[in-house]
């Protein structure tokens, strides 16, 4: 299955939670914090502004971007998880 999302949506593979801290403790499943960071998989076509003409979103399919907790929803497409955002829910994109 294809995800094509609509608007000013994005489609995000989140990457998966760090397992060993900075000081080599290794962390159990219930003390892993939700992943914040991901890789764009599809990218809509845009908002529509009120002229008619859709607005470019800045992020494409390829970046990896930092996100909110919280946002977006989460859904799971052929035993993948993916999670779905608005462009202005994405905070940064890592360089």
């Amino acid at each position: 299955m294809k995800l094509n999302p609509l608007d000013d949506r994005v489609v995000i593979e989140p990457l998966a939670a760090e397992e060993v801290t900075a000081g080599g403790i290794v962390l159990p499943d219930s003390a892993k914090e939700k992943p914040q960071r991901g890789k764009v998989v599809a990218v809509g076509p845009g908002r529509l502004l009120d002229s008619g003409e859709r607005c470019a979103i800045a992020v494409a399919k390829g970046d990896e971007v930092l996100y909110g907790k919280y946002g977006g929803t989460d859904i799971e497409v052929d035993g993948t998880e993916y999670k779905i955002l608005r462009e202005s829910d994405i905070l940064a994109k890592v360089v």
